[in-house]
C-alpha cells in the first residue's frame, strides 16, 4: 500500500521556543506513534511520542530546559539513572539511536568529554556530552505484542514466504537433501547461509571498526532455549 512519508524532527531544531502537543498520531513508517506540536510561534511539527505523552502537553528543547517528559536536552545536562530516547551519536546529527516502539536506554555515569550509556541491547556505549536526547520512553510499548494475524497481512508489509535450506533439494542449498530430516545432507557440516556463510553464532561485525573505542561493555548475549 501507498503511504506518504511524515517528517520527523529527530533533530528538535527549535530550542528555547515551547510547543504544545495538539496530536498523537499513527505513523505507518515506522512501530513508533508520533506527536503532532505546535511551537509559539505557530509551527507545525513532528517528534517521537514518548509513552505517557498526551494532548495538552507542553514540551521543549535546548541547554537549558527541565529533563521533564519529551524534552529534548544534552546528555550533561540529563540526571543521572535516566530513561532517555532518539540519542544523538555525533552532536547535532539527529537522534540515531532508541527510535522505535517501547525503546528506552538509560544515562549512567558522565566522566570527562563522555556520558556512559546504557543501550537497548545491553551494550554500554560512550556518547559525547553535547549529544542531544529526548526524556523518556519511545510509545506505543505493546507494539512487541501485536500479531499479524494471517498471512496476508505479512504480505501487505512487503514479506514474501520464508522456506527453510532443509527442506530444499541439495542444488538449491548446502543445508538440503539426506534422507529424512537432516542438516546438511546428512548432517556433514554446520548450518550455514545458501552462499556457505556460517549461520549460528559466527561474528560478522569487522574486527577494526573506528566505533569500537565507544564501546565499553558488548551486549549482552542472546539465552538459549
Amino acid at each position: 500500500h501507498k503511504h506518504k512519508y511524515r517528517k520527523v524532527d529527530f533533530k528538535r531544531r527549535k530550542h528555547g521556543i515551547a510547543a504544545e502537543v495538539i496530536g498523537i498520531e499513527y505513523d505507518p513508517n515506522r512501530s513508533a506513534r508520533i506527536a503532532l506540536i505546535k511551537y509559539a510561534d505557530g509551527e507545525l511539527s513532528y517528534i517521537l511520542a514518548p509513552s505517557g505523552l498526551r494532548v495538552g502537553a507542553t514540551v521543549n528543547a535546548g541547554n537549558e530546559v527541565a529533563p521533564d517528559l519529551g524534552n529534548s536536552l544534552p546528555l550533561r545536562a540529563i540526571p543521572l539513572g535516566t530513561n532517555v530516547h532518539n540519542i544523538e551519536l555525533t552532536p547535532g546529527r539527529g537522534g540515531q539511536v532508541a527510535r522505535s516502539a517501547g525503546q528506552q536506554a538509560t544515562l549512567t555515569a558522565l566522566e570527562a568529554e563522555y556520558a556512559l550509556v546504557k543501550m537497548p541491547s545491553g551494550e554500554i556505549r560512550r556518547i559525547h556530552e553535547n549529544c542531544f536526547a529526548t526524556i523518556g520512553q519511545v510509545g506505543n510499548v505493546d507494539h512487541m505484542n501485536v500479531s499479524s494475524g494471517k498471512a496476508g497481512r505479512t504480505r501487505w508489509r512487503g514479506r514474501r514466504p520464508h522456506v527453510r535450506g532443509m527442506v530444499m533439494n541439495p542444488i538449491d542449498h548446502p543445508m538440503g537433501g539426506g534422507q529424512g530430516k537432516s542438516k546438511g545432507g546428512g548432517g556433514r557440516h554446520h548450518p550455514v547461509s545458501p552462499w556457505g556463510q556460517l549461520a549460528k553464532g559466527f561474528k560478522t561485525r569487522s574486527k577494526h571498526k573506528p566505533s569500537d573505542r565507544f564501546i565499553l561493555e558488548r551486549r549482552r548475549a542472546k539465552k538459549k532455549s
